[in-house]
């Protein structure tokens, strides 16, 4: 869930009469019906260290349309208070994001009926104390802004909010597949006018670690369950490929070692070897290797080939 904010009431036009129209039952008059705009989301970074770009934005601009209002994210029926008419992707002129690309937003047009039930909702809006509102979305692929895998796989080593060669990791949230709604909320975590997530259908594997690692209690989604099997997979062929060095590394200053001090017996460079770190075992094997050929030098194992003479060579047989 992305947070901004709502924008001015103003009245509809007969086109967005129309669109309202086409989900009342009953036809609505422009003075049945209260119509504001809502910024939904940009392509800020947000405090998550996540953001949308220009295509997302384009995609859930035709995903938000038809999509109902409630509030603070409880789905249910009775909780539905406005419903949204349309959607575009606007600029904002001679405005940037912190990234230092172009401002834009996705701005939505939505209704609610007027009635007794809901005056106390639109003086809130025009009086400007409810003006934030959160969105809830899914989407595909959560892209890593330094290496451009999927910030969520073991592929991505990189972690957002850090920083790397002075570039800052960010997700690019990419290829939005579903809307579901947007919520009135009392406090938006984004800074300045920025975006946050009230909910996300797919969790980053750095939340779920980080909940773990604070003993924190975490209830995990099928999605979630998904990915947190590729990592530990991930982690194991990782772990395995080490495995194989180290021990490739072990046998080589085991050989080397004897050759170069035999002296020392086997069982004791075993267990000089067990507390040596990967790093200290390569230069450990790169200081007998030079050793041990010093003392034993490599031989040519074939003779030179000689050098032909005349009686060497094959002749003619004469009978």
């Amino acid at each position: 869930m992305k947070t901004e904010q709502l924008l001015k009431n103003v009245t509809p036009d007969e086109t967005e009469l129309g669109l309202i129209n086409s989900y009342a039952r009953k036809p609505l008059s422009e003075d049945e019906v209260y119509v504001f705009s809502v910024v939904l989301c940009d392509n800020e970074v947000d405090r998550d260290f996540e953001r949308f770009t220009v295509e997302s934005l384009e995609k859930l601009s035709e995903l938000f349309v038809g999509k109902t209002g409630i509030f603070d994210h409880n789905p249910t029926a009775s909780n539905q208070s406005a419903r949204i008419i349309s959607c575009k992707v606007e600029s904002v002129a001679g405005k940037k994001n912190s990234l230092g690309d172009d401002y834009f937003r996705l701005v939505a047009r939505a209704y609610m009926p007027i009635s007794d039930s809901n005056k106390h909702l639109r003086e809130s809006i025009d009086s400007g104390i409810t003006r934030e509102v959160s969105v809830g979305c899914s989407v595909e692929k959560t892209l890593c802004s330094i290496c451009g895998e999927d910030i969520n796989s073991h592929k991505c080593p990189h972690v957002k909010g850090e920083t790397y060669n002075s570039a800052l990791c960010y997700g690019e949230l990419t290829n939005p597949t579903d809307a579901y709604e947007f919520s009135f909320v009392a406090v938006p975590a984004q800074k300045g006018a920025g975006v946050i997530k009230a909910f996300r259908k797919d969790r980053p594997m750095t939340e779920i670690l980080k909940s773990i690692e604070k003993n924190e209690a975490v209830t995990l989604t099928k999605d979630d369950s998904k990915h947190i099997h590729e990592y530990i997979e991930g982690l194991k062929k990782q772990a395995a490929d080490g495995a194989y060095y180290r021990n490739s590394l072990i046998s080589d200053v085991l050989k080397y070692s004897s050759i170069s001090e035999p002296e020392i017996s086997r069982g004791t460079m075993e267990n000089i070897v067990k507390a040596l770190s990967v790093e200290e075992l390569s230069e450990l094997r790169k200081v007998y290797k030079s050793k041990a050929q010093k003392k034993l030098p490599p031989v040519v194992q074939l003779f030179p080939q000689k050098s032909e003479t005349k009686s060497d060579k094959n002749t003619e047989f004469k009978i």
